[in-house]
């Protein structure tokens, strides 16, 4: 985990006015001392932005503070910002229920596998995806090509990511079961490596690296789409964050922003690929398929959004891969809509 400390002049910036803001190519802050004033969605108390630390979580695969600087609403953030980079959101969401970091985003199966082992976290905020995200690729020499032809084979994979989530639901649609192959739990940079080797005979694999290797290494994609995995990513932050009030103020501002930046992202592909491959080390012609595949869209956390969190509850429960049948809504909170469509 690599941690960036950042500090954002502080700028009256109410999250009324946030949200009636236009996205930027640029912004402008205030250096004076100044304090931003703005209401708690937990408590009715003013807070003092000006003396919160906000502890982000941040991922290669979902680039929140390289999206927040190309749409120009980083410096925006009328708090102290610390980011933390993190390889996936399983061990972001470790860290969390540590306390070392407040909110973060990660795909659709990491809070379920929290919430399993107990950990304090909860889902604050969420966006819809095409549900062509996570793929599974095959080296482009390799005779597979259909998912039936990888019983007994090894798939690299990441345990309780969304490539986890999307991974059973491939076996099941061919009629294979997680004990029919060798499941290979490697982060990342660690299945990139044993992928390109030949370790594996497969990975199942979110952007952009899914981009990357059709690219670099001429992989093919044997399963992708919307009948597989979820269409669901979120955001998540720790209960402890969510309760305090100077924190969860902060959170408001957070989502309200990132929500604006994901949009403008989805208006402006090409610019924010070729952000996003800067901040990832990819050239644009992986990102610009990257950016366009991954484009999400910001909505309210609804029923429908807690029923699609619990399914994945009861089908990894139902293949042995948690350790309990939790109640998925007790790690779901709908305070923070507000924020979404500012």
């Amino acid at each position: 985990m690599l941690k960036r400390p950042r500090f954002y002049a502080v700028t009256v910036l109410a999250v009324a006015g946030l949200a009636a803001a236009g996205c930027s190519s640029s912004s402008s802050s205030s250096t004076g001392s100044t304090a931003a004033s703005t209401t708690s969605p937990s408590a009715s108390s003013s807070v003092n932005l000006s003396s919160v630390t906000l502890n982000i979580g941040d991922q290669k695969g979902t680039g929140a503070e390289a999206v927040l600087t190309a749409a120009g609403l980083l410096s925006t953030l009328p708090f102290h910002v610390t980011w933390s980079d993190f390889t996936s959101g399983p061990p972001m969401l470790e860290a969390m229920a540590s306390r070392a970091v407040d909110i973060g985003g990660v795909g659709d199966a990491p809070p379920v596998f929290a919430a399993s082992g107990g950990e304090q976290v909860e889902i604050v905020g969420a966006r819809e995806t095409n549900g062509d995200q996570d793929a599974v690729v095959v080296p482009k020499n390799s005779p597979i090509t259909s998912i039936s032809q990888l019983k007994g084979q090894k798939i690299a994979y990441g345990s309780g990511s969304s490539a986890n989530y999307n991974l059973l639901t491939v076996l099941t649609k061919a009629g294979l079961t997680t004990k029919d192959v060798t499941l290979v739990n490697l982060q990342p940079a660690e299945a990139l490596a044993a992928f390109t080797s030949g370790d594996v005979a497969a990975w199942d694999i979110w952007p952009p690296y899914v981009q990357q290797v059709v690219a670099q290494d001429g992989a093919r994609v044997v399963a992708t789409g919307s009948a597989y995995g979820s269409p669901y990513s979120f955001e998540v932050a720790s209960k402890a964050a969510v309760a305090n009030p100077d924190k969860a103020a902060a959170i408001k501002i957070y989502l309200a922003t990132l929500d604006k930046a994901y949009t403008w992202a989805a208006a402006h592909p090409s610019a924010w690929a070729a952000a996003w491959g800067k901040a990832a080390g990819l050239p644009g012609s992986i990102m610009d398929v990257a950016a366009k595949t991954d484009a999400t869209t910001p909505i309210a956390i609804t029923s429908t959004t807690v029923s699609s969190e619990q399914n994945l509850v009861n089908q990894f429960f139902a293949a042995g891969l948690i350790p309990n049948k939790v109640n998925i809504s007790s790690y779901i909170t709908s305070e923070f809509n507000s924020t979404v469509g500012g």
